[in-house]
Parts: structure tokens; C-alpha cells; sequence
């Protein structure tokens, strides 16, 4: 990532660009000296020449950037890497904040470079690594389906074998597995309807009892009526019995016969009582 910061510092026109990763360039314009003539820019070959212009130049650079936010209102962040490493760095708001946002502006200003392009760019050996691992794990689906065998030997078409019998006990045994599960929660739900069906019969049971005893006991009237109906009931059941034992006769019946005949022989006693005593 490349951070840029542009400034003036005393009539010399500065371009600081900073590189993230342990290298840095820095390009500086030509310095323009009004009445002095021209400076030949280059690197300082003396250490403490050298060490001095850096700490001059960067207060003058730090001191710039925080007068730039402050007149302009200006998001401004500065970082800085000496010669032998060290960080130095300046944000008005935050050092984070910042980088997001120039992180997001880059991708705005490139979406044509997604992550995807750059890490196929960056890394062209793990794609091809990864296009043969697929091109191996389809030729091995292939052949566990039974299909492109023709360049297998015999060795391999037995290993092949063994591991789809491997395969396929594996698969048995996870289909019993199953299937006895299944069965086991069947069985608890089978015991648990029988439970509720036998609690069931038992309330139903408790209802019946309940409700039967105090109707007759609080209806007196009812419990009367209910007895003569049901001995009326049983009387007409009789009477039914007994009419459907009887059978038709012609004439008068015995019983009648006989009271007739006692009716007449009283009759014959008293006529002849009544006789003798008006002799």
C-alpha cells in the first residue's frame, strides 16, 4: 500500500511517498532557490548530515500537514520510515480511520482489480495446484461410480474393489443403525399411546362412578321412577313369555268347566234343601 503526502516547505516542493512492506522511495522535486542558483539533489553520504536534514526536514513536514487540517478542514495523515526503520507518523483524526478510507477510495477508483484476480496473479502455482486436485477427485468419483476404468490395472481394480466394499459395509451399517433407532423411538411411542390410552379408560372409568351415585342419591323421584319402570319392563317381559307359551284352544277352559259344574251341583242342593222344608 502506497501513502502519499504533498506539502511546502520554505519555496521547496517536496513528494514523500511512503511504501508498506519494508521498502521505500523517496522522490524529491527539483529544489528551486531563488538568487542562489542550483543544488544538485542527492543522497547525503555523511551519517550525521544525514541524521540532522531528516529530523529538520520531518518537524517541518509534520508541522505543515497539522497547519493543513487546521486552515483546510482537511483529512491529512503523514508516516514516515527513516533510513533505519523507524516510524514516524502524524493524523489529525485517526492513523485507522484513515487508511480504511483510502483503502475503500482505491477500490472505488479500481474495481476492476478484485481479490479474486489479485490472489490468481499472486499466486498462479496454488490454482494450478488446486485445478489438479479437482481433476483427481473427479477421475476418483468416476471410478467409484464404475465409470473410466480402462487405464486401471489389476492391482488397482482390486484396491478399487476393496474400498467400495469398505464403502458399502460402511453404509449398511449406518443403514441398521438408523433402522434400529427408528424402531426404538416407534416402541416408545407404541408404550406411550398404551400409557395414555389405559390413563384414559381409567378417568372415563372415575367419570362413570362420579356422575352415577349423586344423581340417584340428590333425585329420589327419579330413582322411584326408574325402579317402577323397570319393574314394568320386566312384568310386560313376563306377560310376553307367557302369551307367547300359550296355544290356541276351541271352548271354554278347564278351570272355567270346573267352577261351572261346582256352580250347578250348590244350585241342585239348594233346590232340593228348599224342597224338603216346605214339606
Amino acid at each position: 500500500m502506497v501513502f502519499f503526502s504533498f506539502c511546502s516547505l520554505s519555496n521547496h516542493i517536496h513528494l514523500v511517498v511512503s511504501v508498506f512492506g519494508g521498502q521505500e522511495k523517496t522522490k524529491i522535486s527539483k529544489r528551486i532557490i531563488m538568487g542562489r542558483g542550483k543544488i544538485e539533489i542527492k543522497k547525503i553520504e555523511n551519517l550525521n548530515s544525514r541524521q540532522v536534514t531528516f529530523s529538520k526536514r520531518r518537524t517541518g513536514l509534520l508541522k505543515k500537514a497539522k497547519e493543513l487540517s487546521v486552515l483546510c478542514d482537511a483529512e491529512v495523515a503523514v508516516i514516515i520510515f527513516s533510513s533505519t526503520g523507524k516510524l514516524y507518523e502524524f493524523s489529525n483524526t485517526s492513523m485507522e480511520h484513515t487508511l480504511s478510507r483510502y483503502s475503500r477510495g482505491l477500490e472505488m477508483d479500481y474495481p476492476q482489480h478484485s481479490s479474486d484476480d489479485l490472489a490468481v496473479e499472486q499466486a498462479p502455482d496454488d490454482v494450478n495446484a488446486l485445478k489438479n486436485e479437482l481433476a483427481k477427485l473427479r477421475v476418483a468419483y468416476l471410478r467409484m461410480l464404475g465409470k473410466d476404468l480402462e487405464d486401471l490395472s489389476l492391482k488397482e481394480l482390486q484396491i478399487l474393489e476393496d474400498q467400495m466394499s469398505e464403502g458399502i459395509l460402511a453404509v449398511k451399517d449406518k443403514k441398521e443403525e438408523v433402522l434400529l433407532e427408528q424402531l426404538k423411538k416407534s416402541k416408545i411411542q407404541e408404550q406411550k399411546a398404551l400409557l395414555e390410552n389405559e390413563a384414559l379408560h381409567k378417568q372415563l372409568d372415575e367419570i362413570r362412578r362420579t356422575c352415577k351415585s349423586p344423581f340417584l342419591e340428590f333425585n329420589p323421584l327419579e330413582k322411584k321412577f326408574l325402579l317402577s319402570s323397570s319393574k314394568a319392563v320386566s312384568t310386560s317381559a313376563s306377560e310376553e313369555n307367557e302369551h307367547s307359551d300359550t296355544s290356541l284352544h276351541l271352548g271354554l277352559s278347564t278351570e272355567v268347566r270346573r267352577k261351572r259344574k261346582s256352580q250347578k251341583i250348590n244350585h241342585t242342593c239348594n233346590d232340593s234343601g228348599s224342597q224338603v222344608a216346605s214339606e
